[in-house]
C-alpha cells in the first residue's frame, strides 16, 4: 500500500495537469470529444486495448493480467456543467457558461493516474481491470448508453468501482453508504392552465400564477403530511415560466422539478399522489393542468463486499479511521446503473481544505478542489482493483 501511494504521488504533477486541462475545456454531455481524444491517446501509449465511441463520447480500455481471474471495472465520468465559472484561477474555464462544476475532471484525470500506475508499476497478476471513462452523467445517462452498447457485456465486467470527489469531506478521507447510497432522481413537468384577462378585472379570469403558487405549496405537503417521516423524499420545483407582463393575468404556467426518493415503493407511488394534490388544487381554482412525470436514474445500491473492499483499502492505505460509513445522500448519480447489473461501490472522495478555498459545494460556479486529493483517488482505485483481481465477489 505504501508503495502504491508513493508512486502515485510520483505522478500528482501529471495527474494535476490533465485535471487543469480538462477544467479550462470543459465538453458538455456526449459532446466530449476532445476529453475522449486525450483520453484515447493515454490509454494507446499505455499500451492498453482501448475501444473508443462505448456510449456514444465513451471510451474503454482494458489491463490484462497474465492469468485468468476476475474483472472489475473502474468508472470515471467526463462531461461539464452549463455553469459560468466564476473562480479566479489560472486554470479558470475558458468556455462561457460551461464549467467542471461537479469534478469530473478530477475524476477523469483520477482514472487517467491509475491506469498509468497500473500499467507501469503494477499490473495484476490474474484477472483484468477495465478503464471505463463515461459520458454524459448529468441528466442524460450516460452509463445505460454504454451499457447498452455492450460494455458490461463485451468486456466481461463482473464488479465496478466509481468515485465522486467531495468538498464536505475533508482531504485524506473516504465516506460510503452501505446499501442504497443515492436516490432516485425523477423529472417533473406540470403546466398550470387558467384563463387570461386584464389585472384590474382578475373576477374574470382565472390566474394561472397564483393557482401556481398554489401548486407548489401543496407539493410540500406531500412529504410532511401523505408520506413516512422515515421514508425521505424531495419535492423540488426549480424552474417556472408563465406570464408576459405586469398588468395581464397570465393564462398559462410551466414548471419543471426534480421528484428524489430512496424507497423504490415509494417511487413508484409519487406520480399518483402529485397528480392528486394537482389536480385537487387547480380544479379548485378554477384551472386545469397537465403533467407529465419522468422516471430517471434509479438509487445507486452499494454492494456490501465492495463497500468492505473500499474501506479496508482506505484505512489501509491512508491509516485507520480513514473511512467512514455515512447516511445515503438524495443527489442522484447515474452509476446506478451499474449497480443494477452487477456488484458495485461508488463512495466520496474527501476534496475539502479551506486553507485553498475548496469548501464550495457541487454545482457552485466557485467550486474547486485540493488537488492534494488527485493522486489519493488514483491510489484508493489503483489498490481496490489489484484486491478484487485477487479475491472477486464471495457468493
Amino acid at each position: 500500500m505504501e508503495q502504491i501511494l508513493d508512486k502515485a504521488r510520483a505522478l500528482a504533477d501529471e495527474i494535476t495537469l490533465w485535471r487543469r486541462d480538462f477544467h479550462q475545456h470543459p465538453e458538455l454531455a456526449f459532446q466530449e470529444t476532445r476529453t475522449s481524444q486525450i483520453v484515447a491517446d493515454h490509454l494507446t501509449k499505455l499500451g492498453l486495448e482501448v475501444k473508443r465511441g462505448v456510449g456514444r463520447t465513451g471510451v474503454v480500455g482494458v489491463l490484462r493480467g497474465s492469468a485468468p481471474g476476475p474483472t472489475i471495472g473502474l468508472r470515471a465520468d467526463m462531461d461539464a456543467l452549463p455553469i459560468q465559472d466564476q473562480k479566479t484561477v489560472p486554470y479558470k474555464s475558458g468556455i462561457p457558461g460551461k464549467m467542471h462544476a461537479c469534478g469530473h475532471d478530477a475524476h477523469t484525470s483520477i482514472l487517467m493516474g491509475a491506469a498509468k500506475l497500473l500499467t507501469r508499476h503494477f499490473r495484476p497478476e490474474q484477472g483484468n481491470i477495465v478503464f471505463v471513462f463515461q459520458p454524459a452523467e448529468e441528466d442524460q445517462g450516460g452509463a445505460q448508453e454504454m451499457i447498452n452498447d455492450g460494455l458490461l457485456r463485451d468486456f466481461q465486467i463482473e464488479a465496478m468501482a466509481g468515485l465522486h470527489v467531495f468538498p464536505g469531506v475533508p482531504v485524506g478521507q473516504i465516506t460510503a453508504v452501505r446499501g442504497v447510497g443515492c436516490a432516485a432522481a425523477d423529472t417533473l413537468r406540470i403546466k398550470v392552465i387558467g384563463n387570461s384577462g386584464h389585472a384590474a378585472r382578475p373576477h374574470q379570469a382565472i390566474d394561472a400564477i397564483t393557482a401556481t403558487a398554489e401548486v407548489i405549496s401543496a407539493l410540500q405537503h406531500i412529504p410532511s403530511r401523505f408520506v413516512d417521516p422515515l421514508d425521505p423524499v424531495v419535492i423540488t420545483i426549480g424552474k417556472i415560466h408563465g406570464g408576459t407582463a405586469s398588468n395581464v393575468i397570465a393564462a398559462e404556467v410551466e414548471l419543471l422539478g426534480t421528484v428524489r426518493t430512496l424507497n423504490p415503493k415509494l417511487r413508484e407511488q409519487m406520480p399518483k399522489l402529485i397528480e392528486q394534490v394537482v389536480g385537487g388544487v387547480t380544479g379548485a381554482l378554477g384551472a386545469s393542468y397537465e403533467l407529465a412525470y419522468e422516471f430517471g436514474y434509479p438509487s445507486v445500491i452499494n454492494d456490501d463486499q465492495m463497500v468492505d473492499l473500499a474501506l479496508r483499502t482506505a484505512d489501509r492505505l491512508l491509516g485507520e479511521g480513514s473511512s467512514k460509513i455515512v447516511e445515503p445522500s438524495m443527489g442522484g448519480e447515474d452509476f446506478s446503473y451499474y449497480t443494477h447489473h452487477v456488484p458495485g461501490v461508488f463512495f466520496r472522495l474527501g476534496v475539502g481544505n479551506p486553507e485553498k478555498n475548496a469548501v464550495y459545494p457541487l454545482h457552485h460556479p466557485m467550486f474547486d478542489l485540493d488537488e492534494e486529493a488527485l493522486p489519493i483517488g488514483a491510489a484508493l482505485l489503483s489498490a481496490m482493483a489489484l484486491d478484487f483481481t485477487k479475491r472477486g465477489i464471495t457468493s
